[in-house]
Order: C-alpha cells, then structure tokens, then sequence
C-alpha cells in the first residue's frame, strides 16, 4: 500500500501531494507518538499545578489575561472552536482541504503541541477513510494562524459542521459515520488551540498552487517553442553561451528545454536566414520564462519549509520544561512568498498572450491569415481567442497586487499586525487557473498556426508530440464553430499533464 509515514522525514512537496491526489494513505510512526506522549504530560502538569500559562490554563488573544480553572479548561476548548467558526464563502478545493489536515497532522507529531494521541488518530483516519471537512474560503486574517477555517475543520471531529464522504456533502456527524470513524467527545486543554492555532489553510492552498505553477512552466516552454515553430524563430537565442555568462538558473535551464523541444526542427532558423533577431517574447524566452522559475523554486524552498513546521502558540519545550508563547502562527513568512508566487505566475500569462497577438495579428505574424483562418470576414477565427486571454491577462493585473501589504488589527489591538497569507494564497491559486487557461490557448493557437504553414512533418522532437497530442482532441479549424470547447480541451490537457508527458518521452525530462 502506498504511505507516508509522519514523523520519520522532512515533509516534500510532492509527499503532500501523494496523500491530497494520489491516493496515498497516512500513517503516524512510534517516535511521533513518544514525543506526541511527552508533550502532553507536560500540559497536563501545568493544569493539575494551576500554572498560568497561555491557551492552557488562560483564554486567547484580548482574554489572555483572563485565568481559567481547571474545570472549565475543556468548555474553553470547545467553545473556542464554535467561536472561531467564522468562516464564509465557497469551500477550498478537497485536495487542500486534504492538505490542510495533513498539515495540521504533521504539525502536531512533532511534539511541541501538548494534545493526546487520540487527535492525531482522528486526523489521520479522516484522511485515510476520505471525510473531508467543509472549510469555507474566507475568513483569515493569516494570524493569529487560520483561525477561523481551521475551526471549521476541528468542527467535524467533534461531529459538527459539515463534511464531503464519497463525493457527497453530509453534515459531520453523519459523514464521520458513515466513514466509520469516532468523532472526539471532548477536547482536554490546550487541544482546540493546537488545532487551530498555524498556517496550514495557507500553506496547503499555495502549496498546491505552487505544485501546479511547477508543472504549468513546462507547458509555457512547449507553448513558446511551439509558437517559435510558427514564426520561423531564430534558435541563435538560446545558445548555452548566451545564458551561461549571465548566470540564472531559470533562465539557462529554460534554453536548454528549448533546445531540446525545438531539436531537429525544419521551421525554425538562424540569425540572418529570414531576419536578424526576433521579438523579445520569442528572442527573451529564456530571460522571461527563466526569472518566473527562479521566483517558482524560491516559493517552493519556503513552502516546504512551511509545511514541516511547528506554527502551534505556545509551544512546548520538554527538555526545558517550558511553554513559551511566540509568534510562530504569523504567516508573514509565508504571504511574500505567496504574492510573488502570484506575479511570477502572472507573467507567465502575460508573456504567453503576447504570442498569441502576434500569432493572430497579420502585422505581426509574418505571413499567416489574419486570426488564423481562411476565408476571414465569414469567419472570425481566433479573433475572441486573444479577446479572452487579454482578458485573463488584465484580471491577473488586479490580482497580483499584494495582500501581504495590508494588515487589519484585531483582537482589540493586540494582534495588530497580520500577515493576509491565506489571501496572498487563494489570488495565486486564481491567477494559476486564469494563466493555464491563456496557455491553453497559445498552444491552441500555435498548432492552428501550422496547419495554416503545413508544416507539421518539419516539427521538433518535442514540438511534434505536443501537436499530436493536441490534435488527437482538437481538430484543424477550418470554419467558425463554439471555440471554448477547443480552449477547454487543451486546458483538460494540461492539468492532466499530458502534453509534458509526451513531450518528455523524446526530449527526457524538462527542467
């Protein structure tokens, strides 16, 4: 059975993405469970000892002055989580919601969070047995953590909220049983805080558009040679001379890519042969596509140092005996992070709408019809192809702005700086779907154009099983029909990976 034991190795990118999208279950080994043990031995001795000691034996934020008796400490943890369910919106998508609890899960087995095994074991059959909470998008403030949508996610252990089991919305309580999984009678102190109290929401909603940005640079390289195979580009640019004497990885893995994906082209040509030098979104490729990879692999570096944290307030030292209060839920760590991942993915769409104007553009496609069609004026062609991706384009504009320069204070001042993360997040994951859809159509677009050269036999290596794998759903447009079902194809092409998989069959694996 494929597993991901927890507590034996450094959390990857794609470990989450095994468990959230490919089946894999989850399964916590006994060097967790000790620590797991430890930690809370010590938060029950705090209790028992009456200590003041933050989210233990006082309530949270503005109240954390406020001591409570030992008596009260499990009404304090309950009503923390009806309190703080405050979320609104549409749900996160079930893969993050996934990740979310994955996260939380790993979090927690580190020792540092003071709650009995049993919590740990309620997560983990969650996600093994598929109940996957309701957890509205909107809400958080990304600190003190995700408050308010990882409430929603602690609402359904204790059989309340709402919760999807096989595809269908159930209230909790009635998905946990069907799925056969015991909801917790009870939270013991310092338990509600440790479930909520971290950056799991953003952290697992931007990894996974991190993830999906990863994979949609291949597809905007193999995009780009293809329109390259279209305009008889100039192949000079991506010379391993050229890029070595600047330096950036991105931007010298991206020649290389090219070199492989254009290898054996007849169409392309040399410096000279039809014209001197190309444009910039077809001579800078490299420089272009190459400064979002680099931005890509930053997020990624951050991202999973992120997700095998411990992000929990207070947090327990038992070596030292302490409970320290800190500020590791602040998602500031993760927000810049999250917006840059939001420019660099934008300007992978602005780039590529670039090449779709001048594809369509008689002015500047050197030769082929005007939007890519015979017989223009019955028939309008890709005309509205490149309305729609200047569309995209413009949305991603607005919303790449930073949600990491704002901060709202809360808790009556003394949470008066908070990161917006969870929304630095969610943009990203907005402007990820707009970019793939404006790649899709410069794919789409590059392919009509060489079926107008007919010059498929002369592709690349790697251009030509890109063409092919387009061509075995979307035919040659030779007359006006509904385009977004082609559009929409192509992107079920891309988020299926398969184009990238085809290509990397001849070119091996791009980088």
């Amino acid at each position: 059975m494929k597993k991901l034991v927890i507590g034996t190795k450094k959390m990857k990118l794609e470990d989450l993405i095994n468990v959230t999208r490919n089946g894999y279950k989850v399964e916590i080994s006994p060097e967790a469970y000790e620590k797991v043990d430890r930690a809370r031995e010590l938060v029950d001795r705090y209790v028992k000892e009456k200590r003041v000691s933050y989210g233990i034996t006082t309530g949270f934020g503005k109240f954390s002055d406020t001591v409570i008796s030992e008596e009260e400490t499990s009404t304090l943890q309950k009503n923390l989580i009806m309190s703080h369910s405050c979320g609104v919106g549409n749900p996160i998508a079930l893969d993050a919601a996934r990740g979310v609890m994955l996260l939380r899960l790993v979090n927690m087995s580190k020792g540092h969070s003071g709650v009995r095994r049993v919590v740990l074991e309620t997560l983990a059959e969650m996600l093994n047995k598929e109940v996957t909470p309701f957890i509205p998008e909107k809400g958080s403030l990304g600190a003190s953590g995700d408050l308010a949508p990882l409430s929603h996610m602690v609402l359904v252990m204790l059989g309340m909220g709402k919760a999807y089991y096989k595809g269908e919305l159930l209230e909790g309580k009635e998905a946990m049983d069907k799925a056969g999984v015991k909801t917790l009678d009870s939270l013991s102190s310092k338990e509600g805080l440790a479930l909520i109290n971290g950056t799991q929401v953003m952290t697992s909603i931007g990894a996974h558009a991190t993830y999906d940005a990863l994979n949609l640079m291949k597809h905007l390289d193999i995009a780009g040679a293809l329109t390259m195979e279209t305009q008889n580009g100039i192949t000079c640019a991506f010379d391993p001379k050229v890029h070595q004497v600047r330096g950036h990885k991105g931007q010298i893995n991206t020649a290389e890519n090219f070199r492989k994906i254009l290898a054996d082209s007849k169409n392309t040509t040399k410096q000279g042969e039809v014209r001197t030098q190309d444009p910039y979104t077809l001579r800078c490729i490299p420089q272009i596509h190459g400064a979002s990879k680099d931005a890509l692999e930053y997020v990624k570096q951050k991202v999973e140092i992120e997700m095998d944290a411990v992000t929990d307030n207070p947090i327990i030292f038992c070596e030292t005996d302490e409970v320290i209060s800190g500020g590791n839920f602040h998602g500031q760590p993760m927000a810049l992070p999250f917006d840059f991942l939001g420019i660099a993915v934008s300007e992978m769409a602005n780039v590529s709408e670039r090449r779709i104007e001048r594809l369509v553009n008689p002015a500047l496609s050197n030769g082929l019809p005007a939007f890519l069609v015979e017989k223009g004026g019955v028939n309008s062609g890709f005309m509205i192809v490149q309305y729609s991706a200047a569309s995209l384009v413009s949305e991603n504009k607005v919303l790449a702005h930073p949600a990491s320069v704002d901060s709202i204070p809360s808790s009556a001042n003394q949470e008066d700086h908070v990161s917006m993360g969870t929304i630095a997040a969610r943009k990203a994951g907005e402007i990820l779907k707009n970019a793939r859809n404006v790649i899709a159509m410069e794919i789409l677009s590059a392919c009509q154009g060489v079926d107008l050269r007919g010059s498929a036999d002369k592709l690349g290596a790697g251009t030509k099983k890109a063409y092919e794998e387009v061509r075995k759903v979307v035919s040659y447009y030779d007359k006006d029909r509904v385009m977004n079902l082609d559009i929409n194809a192509v992107e079920e092409l891309i988020r299926t990976n398969k184009i990238v998989e085809a290509v990397e069959k001849t070119t091996g694996k791009l980088k």
